[in-house]
């Protein structure tokens, strides 16, 4: 398939996944996998809501909604008046509307400097695969890029791929053979829209989409021989 570099846009529906340089494993033992979800947590949170994830040995597969363009040019400009060179941003954001920044429904025309939500929403994806690797990196001795690039996107737009792209992402353990039963799998999301413990995932949603928590479970545990997914593959070149 064709390397997919369409830009994110503001509130789409998004597979998100990508694989190490030349198939290299990109979690190397179980301490990166936990790093990789603080990085997450850091860069594509403020931008972006996350209802599955998956991460293995040389690859990934994460569905996000991305957020508003209020929200993540908002996030931006709030970003940037950490450092006192924006300040004047921030002024003129606040005179663009001194209640509530993000009422403002095109705040890339309030200030020129300001890029699209698109490109800030791309940025955050290269904040974190870039701060991942330089960790990875420093600490085993290694040099140059380690993620593929670009990463790759589709846009989720029917409500058919949804349901199937969650499914997809949280068998992914079993279909590549990591694992006999994906339910034993530890690096997924899969149990955490099962627990009752905090969670920034979109759980509540997730589980209304299938019906309830029991529905959500039933609907997993259904075709674990995978056949059903043979139309659903998705390769790297």
């Amino acid at each position: 398939m064709k390397k997919n570099i369409e830009l994110l846009e503001p509130m789409r529906v998004y597979h998100i996944y990508n694989r190490g340089i030349n198939g290299e494993n990109i979690f190397k033992e179980e301490r990166n996998y936990k790093y990789f979800l603080q990085k997450y947590a850091q860069y594509i949170e403020p931008i972006a809501d996350t209802f599955a994830y998956c991460l293995l040995k040389n690859h990934f597969h994460i569905a996000i909604r991305t957020k508003s363009e209020a929200e993540i040019i908002e996030f931006y400009v709030r970003r940037k008046t950490k450092d006192s060179q924006y300040k004047e941003v921030e002024n003129t954001m606040s005179n663009a509307d001194s209640d509530n920044v993000g009422k403002v429904q095109n705040l890339a025309d309030v200030k020129p400097n300001i890029p699209s939500a698109s490109h800030i929403i791309s940025k955050q994806f290269s904040f974190l695969f870039n701060s991942y690797a330089q960790a990875i990196n420093k600490g085993y001795s290694r040099t140059g890029g380690l993620f593929e690039e670009p990463f790759r996107r589709i846009l989720v737009n029917n409500d058919a791929y949804f349901t199937e792209l969650i499914y997809y992402i949280h068998h992914n353990p079993q279909k590549h053979g990591f694992v006999n039963d994906f339910r034993t799998y530890s690096h997924s999301s899969y149990h955490s829209h099962l627990s009752n413990a905090l969670t920034k995932l979109k759980r509540e949603e997730v589980l209304e989409w299938f019906g309830n928590n029991k529905e959500f479970e039933r609907f997993h545990l259904i075709n674990q021989d995978l056949k059903n997914l043979d139309s659903f593959r998705i390769e790297f070149d």
